[in-house]
């Protein structure tokens, strides 16, 4: 019997009413299951030449119980391809961020979490990261209802606090509502905009505020769960030469414990 992250080949196959439920679980960002998403953002429009950029995030979250909370770490390892000029593109490893949420274990309908959010300067490249050490708060909560809604928010905002004195300072903001509804044969419809505000750029250059949506099922893939996600936003405030429109595109690997 081979293990990864906790779950074992030789358990069953998972049928319709436990996809069910590992779809609901999925849609609650701190929920005690383990999982390895792949997450492709692809965006267009970006720079006075409207390049395309491409960040994969490779973002294992391990959830471990220590006595009546729950501790969920999640880490974010983006490989990105970013445009440089007219013609040409950096391509390596981007800053690392880690967060890990304190959340209490209860049944309850509503349930948060808090800990702390840290970013590494790790990027291969100049271009591809900020070459600070940044840190700082994260919080979510969220309520799940028996109709099948999940509605909530993530927050977090890193300031730099070490790293390169040629750099520019960072203060960046990431705030993500959320609202999803579960379908019958473990489908979702959700809205989750990944709205970010760079605290440090001039007035007017701070904001991008995406709106749009999308779709996502959770399939087997032999015995493994697996959540595929397709979303696509349009970005209503934005810099001046920020990105007009994104895609992203979600592949998650399920561990049942």
């Amino acid at each position: 019997m081979i293990s990864i992250f906790g779950w074992s080949q030789d358990e069953p196959t998972a049928g319709s009413a436990d996809l069910d439920e590992i779809n609901k679980q999925l849609q609650n960002p701190i929920a005690d299951l383990i999982s390895l998403p792949f997450q492709n953002n692809t965006s267009f429009g970006l720079g006075p030449d409207n390049r395309t950029q491409n960040v994969l995030n490779i973002q294992p979250i391990y959830p471990i119980t220590a006595g009546k909370v729950n501790i969920i770490t999640r880490t974010i390892f983006p490989l990105i391809s970013q445009p440089v000029g007219a013609d040409e593109s950096d391509f390596g490893l981007g800053d690392i961020l880690f967060t890990a949420f304190v959340s209490p274990i209860n049944d309850k309908a509503m349930t948060w979490g808090v800990g702390p959010a840290l970013s590494f300067p790790t990027a291969t490249e100049s271009t591809l990261g900020s070459g600070k050490w940044s840190a700082g708060p994260s919080v979510v909560a969220l309520a799940q209802t028996e109709g099948g809604w999940t509605i909530g928010g993530l927050i977090n905002n890193v300031w730099s606090f070490a790293g390169q004195s040629d750099r520019a300072d960072v203060n960046f903001m990431t705030f993500q509502p959320f609202v999803a509804l579960s379908l019958p044969k473990s489908w979702t419809v959700s809205v989750a905009p990944i709205l970010t505000s760079n605290w440090e750029a001039p007035s007017g250059e701070q904001w991008t505020v995406p709106l749009g949506g999308g779709a996502s099922k959770v399939v087997p893939f032999g015995k493994l769960p697996v959540n595929l996600s397709v979303q696509a936003y349009y970005n209503v405030e934005r810099p001046t030469f920020g990105p007009e429109w994104s895609t992203r595109l979600v592949v998650a690997f399920v561990f049942p414990k």
